[in-house]
């Protein structure tokens, strides 16, 4: 038996014939998916119970057990492992055999490697989805969610149980994550869940206004203050009293601005702008952004005194992508929200739309999900959302490879450039979070600031 190195996708041929495992391990191997082979099905099945496989393939007719007898036993044993039959009798009453003894697929020989191959890469994505059902329907009995926050991944459920506990809390908490994941959705859901669920939730955008106007909206003004304060304002942290107050785009506020804030939150009391006389506020402040203010504050863009008051407690929201499943589901949850909306019977998802939405990176997360789910609807002409209703960037989207180099040892590189593709990787995968990229590569933030700085002069 010869085995290759390990990747991601691995093949398990079984041939009493050794020049046909051979044969197909080459042409596998030429086409980028590794394999082992055996030349009897009880050393098969030994191996089975020892590593994981994507795709059996097996002959027909061989000494002792046969490929069929084979097939039957891998069907209980791994049912979710996809079997591919080959056989040189390519009669009507073998297929038939082969089907029911579980197999996934008939291929007759003399084998065509371009048709194995793409039986091969069909049974993989058939595992793939099929792993993607089971886990949502082992998922159950999870929690499907938080206030308005849906998923059942392992990233949102480790995020349901600091949800809990923040909301019962009344401590300032930073939310983070990348544009779309939910940020104002989630402390929608911390207020309602809170002890101050029956008092105001206020919110505002504090990238959308100047300084001048931030201030206004937060501290109030007094009438005459400036040109166009034709009247009294109470502000934000006045009408929020008892409630809750959300500070979005955080990262966006100006140095002055953060200052006078920093005021407010240590007194808990605000002076509209205009007056000489400050009034006293309960609030909690919840904060969001999808800056790396602890980067920020390395470069002198954010206080540090002001990103340890409001950073009491840290959420960090996953990013789509690393979601699994849940974007499945949450496709699904969008499908009858959008067809009961434009009343259309508009009832699942067609063959092949389940593959693109897990294959496609979502740089835009749940937003850009919702967005892509009411297009489909909007467009489609039958009872299921098809892949033509899918935006071309993710019918076409192929996902990025991190390569070291090959075998040639011309083409290996060396391991000051290992470190900076996988670096470079890193940084795609967290969207550019230098913390986060820190926190996953085990180096100090300013190691990773200082490496890039370097790569960009």
């Amino acid at each position: 038996m010869m085995t290759n190195p390990s990747d991601s996708t691995r093949v398990l041929i079984v041939d009493d014939e050794r020049n046909m495992c051979e044969l197909i391990q080459t042409d596998l191997r030429l086409r980028g998916i590794q394999s082992d082979w055996f030349t009897s099905a009880g050393e098969a099945i030994e191996a089975i119970h020892q590593r994981d496989y994507d795709v059996v393939l097996t002959d027909v007719r061989m000494p002792g057990t046969t490929g069929l007898q084979l097939c039957e036993q891998l069907t209980q044993l791994r049912p979710d492992i996809p079997v591919i039959v080959m056989t040189a009798f390519g009669t009507l009453e073998t297929a038939i055999a082969a089907m029911r003894s579980g197999a996934y697929d008939f291929i007759t020989k003399p084998i065509e490697m371009d048709l194995l191959s793409l039986s091969i890469k069909r049974a993989i994505e058939h595992r793939r989805l099929s792993e993607q059902v089971r886990l949502l329907e082992s998922s159950q009995n999870q929690a499907t969610s938080f206030g308005e926050v849906l998923g059942q991944s392992p990233a949102m459920q480790s995020l349901y149980d600091h949800l809990h506990q923040v909301a019962s809390s009344d401590a300032a908490v930073l939310i983070t994550g990348e544009s779309g994941t939910g940020k104002e959705l989630v402390a929608r859901s911390i207020h309602a869940n809170s002890r101050r669920s029956n008092k105001p939730f206020v919110a505002v955008n504090c990238a959308a206004l100047t300084e001048t106007l931030l201030e206004s909206e937060l501290f109030g003004h007094v009438k005459g203050a400036f040109t166009d304060a034709r009247g009294e304002r109470r502000g934000l942290f006045l009408e929020a009293d008892g409630g809750t107050l959300l500070l979005d785009e955080m990262g966006e506020m100006p140095m002055t601005m953060q200052v006078k804030l920093l005021r407010a939150l240590e007194e808990r009391k605000v002076r509209p702008v205009g007056s000489d006389k400050e009034m006293s506020f309960d609030v909690r402040v919840l904060t969001a952004t999808n800056r790396d203010l602890e980067t920020a504050v390395d470069e002198g863009r954010f206080r540090e005194d002001l990103f340890y008051r409001i950073n009491v407690i840290g959420i960090e929201l996953p990013p789509l992508r690393s979601r699994g499943a849940d974007i499945l589901r949450l496709a699904e949850h969008f499908r009858q929200r959008f067809a009961n909306s434009e009343n259309k019977p508009v009832d699942g998802l067609a063959e092949g739309v389940a593959e693109k939405l897990l294959s496609y990176s979502w740089p835009g997360n749940v937003r850009e999900l919702r967005n892509v789910m009411e297009r489909a609807i909007a467009l489609t002409r039958y009872d299921k959302v098809t892949v033509e209703d899918l935006p071309e960037k993710i019918r076409n989207f192929k996902g990025g490879t991190l390569i070291f180099g090959g075998f040639d040892p011309a083409e290996l590189v060396s391991m000051e450039e290992i470190q900076r593709r996988y670096i470079n990787h890193v940084m795609d995968a967290v969207g550019g979070n230098q913390t986060q990229a820190a926190r996953i590569l085990g180096l100090d933030r300013k190691t990773i600031y200082r490496k890039l700085k370097q790569e960009a002069d």
